[in-house]
Formats: C-alpha cells, structure tokens, sequence
C-alpha cells in the first residue's frame, strides 16, 4: 500500500510541477513583454525630456532677446516717464518689467526715479518691451 501512495503521491507532484510550469510560462513570457515596453517608454520620455529642454532654452533665448530694428534706434529717447507711464499700462510690476527687458528690477526702479540711464543695447530691449500689448506681455511673462 505504502508503493500506491507513493506513486500517487509522486504524479500528484508531476501533475503540480506541470501545471505551474504551463501557468508561469504564460507569466514569464507577458513580463518580458511589460519589460520591453517599460524600457521603450523610458527611452522615449528620456527623448521628450530632451527635446522639451532644447526647445525651452531657445524659447527663452528668443523672448529674452527681443530687438528693435536699428533703424529705430537712431530715433529714440528715453524717458523715465514714459517707461513708468508704459509698465502701469500694462499693469505689470517692476519686477516682471525688469524680466521682460533682461534687467534686474532694481536697473528698473533707477531708471524711473532718473538716476540712472540704460545702455544703447537696453535702450533696445526697451523699444522692443513697448511695442509689446498688454496680452503679448502677460504671453511673455508666463513663458518666463
């Protein structure tokens, strides 16, 4: 009797092995799959990742410099009231007027109490800053 059970005991094992082998196969081979795409949806984010970046560091260079055409150069003045009576009517800070032209906000609070003057080269970030609208500003600004 002790030969039936064993016998039994051993195909009941055999059957076992069998079945979870045919059940983890299955398992084994959708892993493998879910690994494959894992790694290509890695790779593809790396890519946008990197693209987005390039893209945001020539966005940026290309708002920071905005410039006039020389021609205009030539022809402005700059006017202490006129910057403050051109960033109240876009209704921006100091500060975000500081960001649009590429200067700090404080080169903007001298400016307008005319104790300092800017530059030719911000003289032109000015003249390209004031023929921005009200909407096109805010655009800018939350680009920055």
């Amino acid at each position: 009797m002790a030969n039936l059970a064993t016998v039994l005991k051993s195909e009941i094992a055999r059957l076992a092995r069998k079945e979870v082998r045919s059940e983890t196969t299955a398992m084994r081979k959708a892993v493998s799959q879910y690994r494959t795409d894992i790694a290509e949806l890695k790779r593809l984010t790396k890519d946008q990742q990197r693209r987005i970046a390039f893209l945001e560091s020539k966005e940026a260079k290309r708002s920071k410099t905005v410039k006039a055409p020389k021609e205009e150069l030539g022809r402005v003045r700059f006017s202490a009231k006129g910057l403050r009576s051109h960033r109240e009517k876009l209704g921006i800070s100091a500060a975000d007027y500081a960001s649009l032209v590429g200067v700090s906000t404080q080169t903007i609070y001298l400016w307008e109490r005319e104790q300092t003057k800017p530059r030719m080269s911000q003289v032109a970030a000015l003249v390209a800053v004031r023929q921005l609208g009200v909407r096109e500003a805010q655009r800018r600004l939350e680009q920055i």
